[in-house]
């Protein structure tokens, strides 16, 4: 006789990871601009990092999906923000994309993994993460995207997270502490703080677990 798997049993079955989030799945981010006003200010690096849940219940990093963007119309770029980053949009090596190929192209991979994961929406990971969440908010509007995979306004801080696990807010002294390699002469590539931050926000949540915080 066939055996149903769980999903087949009942229709009310969640995933693992459905149930950990309240049907969110967390999906960290990471991007580089030309200043700090979403509204005006150019969009130059996103990076989004998915997670996998293993059979034990603990988070762990999956898959990577980046892209470097051109300056929208008339976007607005602090030359001390390209400074800070190091930067140069005029650089062939960057292999830049309009926003209007990248950003429809990164949500939409965003918006598979909520699929597979059999979860309701993304909720952003992000450290200081209100800021990221505003640029892609902002380069989504820009695109006419109609489906925006990510919660419009909840996210999960990784600075708060860690000044609470690790008396730390700074990314790299909370990576530090965390006992996480971090190259400064690396950061500020939102792939690299993108896995960063994803492997802090992973180690936080799966001590949290091992501390028997979840399940409940």
């Amino acid at each position: 006789m066939a055996t149903m798997s769980p999903a087949e049993e009942t229709p009310e079955y969640k995933t693992p990871f459905a149930q950990r989030f309240r049907g969110f799945l967390p999906v960290i981010v990471d991007v580089e601009t030309g200043g700090f006003n979403d509204d005006t200010d150019a969009l130059l690096e996103i990076a989004a990092v998915t997670l996998r849940m293993d059979e034990d219940g603990k988070l762990h990093r999956h898959e990577t999906f980046e892209a470097h963007l051109d300056p929208f119309e008339g976007a607005n770029i602090e030359q001390s923000a390209l400074d800070f980053t190091g930067i140069d949009p005029e650089s062939p090596d960057r292999e830049a994309q309009p926003e209007m190929i990248a950003i429809p192209e990164i949500l939409g991979e965003v918006r598979k993994a909520v699929k597979a994961n059999g979860c309701t929406r993304a909720v952003m990971v992000a450290h200081n993460a209100h800021f990221d969440l505003g640029f892609v908010n902002a380069a989504a509007e820009r695109c006419r995207i109609k489906r925006n995979p990510f919660h419009p306004f909840s996210c999960f801080d990784t600075a708060t997270l860690a000044g609470l696990a690790y008396g730390q807010t700074v990314l790299a002294k909370a990576c530090a502490t965390a006992g996480l390699e971090f190259s400064n002469s690396e950061a500020h590539s939102a792939a690299y703080d993108a896995e960063k931050t994803a492997d802090l926000f992973c180690l936080i949540v799966n001590k949290w677990k091992d501390m028997g915080g979840w399940p409940l």
